[in-house]
């Protein structure tokens, strides 16, 4: 996502982090007539893991170095 700061990404994925909470006391609920039904949770997970690795990278999270050597053949 361009553009997007450290702390949004800490604010997202504590959002997600909450629907998780969320699903795991209750998937649905009803409220009169009306009922409400939560994310599933293979997609809260999936942005879990989304928003945890941008964190990593927003923070500079491990970086790959690699090297080589010239030969001739």
């Amino acid at each position: 996502m361009p553009g997007i700061t450290l702390e949004e990404a800490k604010r997202k994925l504590k959002i997600w982090l909450d629907a998780e909470d969320k699903v795991a006391t209750g998937q649905s609920y009803r409220i009169g007539n009306r009922q409400i039904q939560r994310a599933d949770l293979p997609e809260i997970r999936k942005q879990i893991n989304y928003w945890r690795k941008e964190i990593g990278r927003l923070e500079g999270g491990r970086r790959r170095v690699r090297r080589a050597v010239p030969r001739d053949w």
